[in-house]
């Protein structure tokens, strides 16, 4: 089973009781999203409607995607507890109440090429990944 996650950490204590539950079953979490700041694809780094985001809709599905000029500048407003701003704390973050767009990163640089590239890069990543665990021996993963 792969589970794939965006923020928080609430990932890991639902693959830990999973796997009490399940413990013959083989269980990861992906993060593929953050292959956008290895990628070598993208300029500006963000958190949501930023410029990996908004290519990946501008390859995928371009009739969801405002036109350019009604695009913000994505920038976030912090957390006024210094825990939560450190990054250390997490709690929930109202789109509506974070930025003035609900975007946190710059799409300004977001094109339907590089959300292809990086699209493509993705697909071909998790299908090694996926190839890898089907060949693997499950009990001896580790050296």
């Amino acid at each position: 089973m792969i589970l794939n996650s965006h923020g928080g950490n609430n990932w890991k204590a639902i693959v830990r009781e999973l796997g009490l539950l399940f413990p013959e079953m083989f269980l990861c979490v992906t993060n593929w999203f953050k292959l956008g700041s290895e990628s070598g694809v993208f300029e500006l780094p963000g958190d949501h409607a930023d410029e990996m985001e908004t290519s990946l809709i501008l390859h995928l599905t371009p009739e969801l995607v405002l036109p350019r000029e009604d695009w913000g500048s994505g920038k976030e407003f912090k957390n006024n507890i210094k825990a939560f701003s450190e990054g250390w704390a997490w709690t929930e973050r109202p789109w509506s109440k974070i930025s003035d767009d609900t975007g946190v990163g710059d799409p300004s640089k977001a094109t339907a090429e590089k959300g292809q590239v990086f699209f493509n890069m993705v697909c071909a990543k998790m299908g090694q990944l996926l190839v890898d665990i089907a060949e693997a021996d499950i009990n001896t993963l580790y050296d």
